[in-house]
């Protein structure tokens, strides 16, 4: 059983940074691509950013692009996103798991809120 844990998120100014951090324990019995996910109040949970399974490949939403950075060590089993120029409405709850498919149950997922 493969649990994801999330962790990083706080309150920020806009502007501000934060890394978030999310760490896959259990049995991982082979790379998966992954992605961080977010949903904010009242919408759905939404794909944010993407990235291959070796961390050659990575992919963003539009709102994100330039200012969000997703990574991986997968000697540690752990995937980053970090998040620079943060706005409000970045403001969510966000979340790791696999894509395309969701293999995983999903964690608690960590805060995020910025500031205005």
């Amino acid at each position: 059983q493969v649990q994801l844990v999330e962790s990083g998120g706080g309150l920020v100014q806009a502007g501000g940074s934060l890394r978030l951090f999310c760490v896959a324990s259990g049995r991982v019995p082979t790379f998966y691509h992954m992605g961080w996910y977010r949903q904010a109040p009242g919408k759905q949970r939404e794909l944010v950013a993407t990235i291959t399974k070796g961390g050659a490949s990575t992919s963003y939403i539009n709102p994100v692009k330039g200012r969000f950075t997703i990574s991986r060590d997968n000697a540690k089993n752990t995937v980053y996103l970090q998040m620079n120029s943060l706005k409000p409405e970045d403001t969510a709850v966000y979340y790791c798991n696999t894509i395309p498919n969701i293999a995983f149950s999903w964690g608690q997922g960590t805060q995020v809120t910025v500031s205005s």
